[in-house]
């Protein structure tokens, strides 16, 4: 019998980089105003699910949005954890999407191609899995449910990507999970430790 899970990630709020199209990925970048007024919208979007523990990358953005959420819910954030971050994106941090196609044409050319592989000082998309899938497994084995995982864009994707078996090109938006937007809020079950089903919490 497979042994079923259920949780909530959450992309944190936003932060100037967000607004400026910058890549963040591992740099340290805190939430705006707006970031923390979504972050207290969020919480109550949650309010009615009666969240048990919180979890949560250490990168500030992520760490301050839990800590709000945690806050208005009256629950603790017992679990910060280095590998719930972001994916790291090496040479494109800092950068904008623009930025990074003229000072990095031929990384970027492969990027669009292949999101897969790591960019130049980054991170691929295995690797990013291989700490993610066990880091929130670990969550799950130690925190009473529901449990809100606050973490980040790119690597909600990849986890989102290992369900449906297809991570998106960049330059598509037409995958229905590719717009994960700050503040968005996804249901997803796992079984034995991998993406059985994800669905977005409206609200």
């Amino acid at each position: 019998m497979h042994h079923s899970v259920t949780l909530y990630l959450a992309r944190h709020g936003e932060t100037d980089w967000n607004v400026a199209g910058r890549w963040q990925g591992h740099t340290d970048v805190p939430l705006n105003a707006r970031g923390r007024a979504q972050a207290r919208e969020m919480a109550e979007r949650l309010r009615a699910l009666r969240i048990g523990g919180v979890a949560t990358s250490d990168l500030t953005r992520a760490r301050e949005t839990a800590e709000i959420v945690a806050t208005e819910l009256g629950v603790e954030v017992p679990h910060v954890d280095p590998a719930l971050r972001e994916r790291r994106f090496g040479c494109f941090e800092g950068l904008t999407r623009d930025e990074v196609a003229a000072r990095h044409p031929e990384a970027w050319a492969r990027y669009l191609a292949d999101p897969g592989p790591a960019p130049p000082g980054g991170e691929s998309r295995d690797e990013l899995l291989g700490r993610l899938l066990p880091a929130v497994a670990q969550v799950v084995a130690q925190l009473q449910g529901p449990v809100l995982v606050v973490m980040h864009g790119g690597s909600m994707r990849a986890l989102l990507a290992a369900h449906v078996g297809a991570m998106p090109r960049p330059s598509s938006a037409t995958w229905p999970l590719h717009g994960i937007q700050n503040g968005h809020v996804y249901r997803i079950v796992l079984t034995e430790g991998r993406v059985a089903a994800a669905e977005r919490v409206e609200g």
